[in-house]
């Protein structure tokens, strides 16, 4: 108990120093910034990053002619690439975001340390095990390179309300954490499902370097802007959101890889060709004796995006605020609180702009690599017990899924 409320007022240390303020900048910290990636959430960063004081997108690279016409209307000065190896070799770059297909996370992940780039990696981190190690080993290679991964909510000051939560002791013994992120569309308009245009063609999509290390397929548009559907390229909603659910609480709980994950569900709603499932349910046995589940849907959208720790003594709610709701079985005199913090969109700005006063040396990654890899093997130990049917467990020794 002592070691865990120790880190956890660490943690709220650490995150109300970069929420207090930030650093006074002069015109030598100012730092160029590459995208790789310029679909709709590596654009979302850019148009984020431009806001923050003394940063510049100055070159964007992506595999489609479109996205780069796109990317120009936001920073009409910036270069474009097809193939972002030519953007790595700019010295003049400092940092990257990635916000690439999540099968290709790893190739650039890599090839950005090698370049001597500092990384902002879109979630999940790391697509495979296989790919985490190969991310780590680079991550420790570089010398001096900052990494923020992207689970935004570990800048969210909701972790300050959480951590004084549970530092407080009113909480007691935790042995369960309960989650789940439900959505709806209209009918007829699938969940991630996005349309096929004439231009999405051989000539202006380069093929190969979105297949990357995955199974060959002839070109296929569909595959190309639907990638979140197929299991070549994407972990579903595990890989979407639950991604973020585990990183808030790995952070601030401090939790190892899962022992063991069952993951149950399938394609009940939208039958439009997707492999991954769009109803689910998983169970993640952790070694700190606390099982967290989580459960999500997208044909209904009542319970929202909500996790409860339950405690002997007291329950942390976190939806749009964090709440402590005591038990009062065990504290009869306790009161239900509320946090300070609301959820909001200046989310990603702040995980951005943690990222580059990171860089610049005036404070930490609020989601540094080790949480995104755990985070990344939990979600892979999901999906894997999915497609294989049963449950899997986590070999720490040997670092592999049994």
């Amino acid at each position: 108990m002592h070691s865990r409320r120790k880190f956890i007022g660490q943690v709220a240390t650490s995150i109300a120093g970069t929420l207090a303020g930030g650093s006074v900048l002069g015109a030598n910290d100012r730092l160029r910034l590459g995208l790789i990636g310029a679909g709709d959430r590596g654009m979302q960063l850019v148009r984020e990053a431009i806001t923050c004081p003394n940063a510049e997108v100055v070159a964007f690279a992506d595999i489609f002619t479109k996205r780069l016409d796109e990317a120009r209307k936001t920073v009409p000065a910036a270069k474009t690439y097809l193939d972002p190896r030519y953007l790595l070799d700019d010295k003049s770059i400092d940092a990257v975001l990635i916000a690439t297909p999540q099968h290709l996370h790893a190739e650039h992940f890599v090839a950005s340390l090698d370049a001597g780039k500092h990384v902002y990696q879109e979630k999940t981190m790391a697509f495979t095990v296989d790919h985490a190690k190969r991310m780590r080993a680079a991550y420790q290679k570089a010398s001096g390179r900052t990494v923020q991964i992207g689970h935004q909510s570990c800048s969210s000051g909701q972790v300050m309300d959480a951590a004084a939560f549970l530092a407080s002791g009113n909480v007691g013994k935790i042995t369960a954490i309960h989650s789940h992120m439900y959505r709806n569309t209209p009918h007829g308009k699938p969940q991630w499902s996005r349309p096929v245009y004439p231009d999405m063609t051989p000539e202006n999509i380069i093929w190969k370097s979105f297949l990357g290390g995955a199974p060959q397929h002839e070109f296929d548009a569909n595959r190309y802007i639907n990638w979140r559907f197929f299991f070549d390229y994407s972990g579903g909603n595990v890989y979407e959101n639950m991604c973020h659910q585990l990183a808030f609480w790995y952070k601030v709980m401090n939790l190892q890889i899962p022992k063991a994950v069952n993951m149950v569900g399938g394609v009940y709603l939208w039958k439009d060709g997707r492999e991954v499932p769009d109803t689910m349910n998983v169970a993640m046995e952790h070694p700190e004796e606390i099982l967290f589940t989580w459960d999500s849907g997208f044909g209904n959208n009542e319970l929202g995006s909500t996790e409860d720790v339950l405690g002997t003594d007291g329950t942390i709610s976190r939806g749009q605020q964090i709440r402590y709701l005591p038990q009062k079985v065990n504290r009869p005199q306790g009161v239900e609180m509320l946090g300070n913090n609301k959820t909001g969109s200046n989310e990603t700005k702040a995980h951005i702009q943690n990222f580059l006063d990171s860089i610049r040396g005036t404070a930490e990654p609020n989601c540094p690599f080790e949480v995104g890899f755990r985070v990344a093997i939990a979600c892979r130990m999901a999906v894997d017990s999915y497609r294989l049917g049963r449950t899997l467990r986590w070999d720490g020794g040997k670092e592999e899924i049994v």
